[in-house]
């Protein structure tokens, strides 16, 4: 695996966990009526999103589940955000992100292949 795909596998792992600790204890009300949370968990979805949109233009063989749902799931936020349903944004909360993590989590727990050098060969 590619230096460059291990880092954005590490980036949609650190927000994945984000994810998890500012949601952990909270019910859809809490959600729903805080402020600070809603964007700060749509946030992490955006990395997220832009990280397996990169992850899969430069490393088609790192899959993750549902890559092109999430992709597009990350251009609704970006794009769709004025119609974005938050009882949508907590569902993937609590039924897609266990999944998420661990494909990201078993990806990263392979063993690398033969390292590429050749930037140190130029």
């Amino acid at each position: 695996m590619q230096l460059e795909s291990r880092k954005y596998l590490f980036d949609i792992q650190a927000a994945a966990h984000r994810l998890d600790a500012f949601t952990s204890g909270k019910t859809f009300a809490d959600y729903e009526k805080d402020p600070m949370l809603q964007p700060a968990v749509e946030r992490q979805f955006e990395i997220v999103g832009e990280a397996l949109a990169q992850l899969a233009r430069i490393d088609p063989a790192s899959r993750v589940s549902e890559y092109r749902r999430i992709i597009g799931f990350r251009n609704i936020l970006i794009h769709g955000y004025a119609d974005l349903d938050q009882r949508l944004v907590w569902d993937i909360v609590q039924t897609r992100l266990g999944v998420l993590t661990e494909d990201v989590e078993g990806l990263l727990a392979q063993p690398d292949a033969k390292p590429d050098n050749s930037y140190f060969t130029r």
